[in-house]
């Protein structure tokens, strides 16, 4: 059932493949269908998934007017769905969303309202709670005011948490879909963004909920590091970062790949909390 104005504000872009748990993506969509802003259109993106899957997502599509689902012949990645979700957007921000994550009812509200008053901002994140199975583990306290500095060791903003000013995105071509940039298409995007004079801002609030598990690992392939130093040189290229000292960063993928998974766990819940 549709409960919004019909209006148009917000276009939220969440991407769906094949979800491990059912049960989260429809806790993801209800979070959305949740919002006390309601001016706002879910577009879900079936990224060639199982028929199961489909199946599920056309149910979910029925059951609000405000649902509007996209399909992908064949699977092409995240950066692909996200780039069609911009095309087919009607409203003036763009809310990214993961089908595994949880919005606070207010977050689109408050971030619109940021968005609204700081026209000097491109896009707004927020800060988040990282909880799986057995609740809630840690938190995420982002910079307010990411600078350069603040790319050097990862990303300063919550990808899934942001909200976009439509213009710029289409203004840089959206989201670069390679397979270079495949798994660090929200770092490149941001760093790109960055490089162009448009900034970002964190709200010092919780209004996001990610998932993630409190053993997490990194598990990507050589390759997924290789290219993800190629996307850090560029990078901070582009936003005038590259000094002696900051290849130690460039180089951080080969490096903590070294780093024993115990200690890398230590730290990124140190970070979290």
């Amino acid at each position: 059932m549709e409960s919004g104005t019909g209006k148009v504000a917000i276009s939220v872009a969440m991407g769906v493949y094949n979800p491990g748990n059912i049960e989260e993506l429809y806790q993801a969509v209800d979070s959305v269908l949740n919002q006390t802003f309601d001016e706002f259109e879910l577009l879900l993106y079936d990224d060639a998934s199982r028929p199961e899957v489909a199946d599920v997502l056309q149910r979910i599509a029925e059951k609000d007017g405000r649902i509007r689902l996209l399909r992908g012949e064949k699977n092409q990645g995240l950066a692909h769905a996200l780039n069609d979700c911009i095309k087919h957007a009607k409203g003036e921000y763009i809310a990214r969303m993961d089908a595994d994550d949880i919005s606070a009812p207010e977050r689109f509200g408050v971030q619109k309202a940021f968005l609204d008053t700081n026209r000097e901002y491109a896009f707004v994140g927020c800060n988040a709670e990282l909880f799986d199975e057995k609740g809630v583990w840690g938190t995420w306290t982002m910079t307010e005011r990411p600078g350069v500095k603040a790319f050097l060791r990862y990303s300063p903003y919550i990808h899934p948490s942001v909200m976009f000013r439509k213009e710029v995105l289409i203004a840089a071509g959206g989201y670069r879909d390679t397979e270079e940039t495949r798994r660090c298409e929200d770092y490149e995007l941001f760093m790109r963004l960055f490089a162009m004079g448009h900034h970002g801002y964190n709200i010092d609030k919780v209004l996001f909920s990610y998932r993630e598990g409190r053993e997490w690992q990194d598990k990507r392939k050589l390759s997924h590091r290789i290219a993800e130093m190629k996307i850090r040189y560029r990078g901070f290229r582009a936003m005038g970062a590259m000094r002696p000292k900051t290849w130690i960063y460039v180089i951080k993928p080969i490096v903590t790949a070294m780093i024993p998974r115990k200690i890398c766990r230590y730290v990124r819940r140190g970070k979290a909390e």
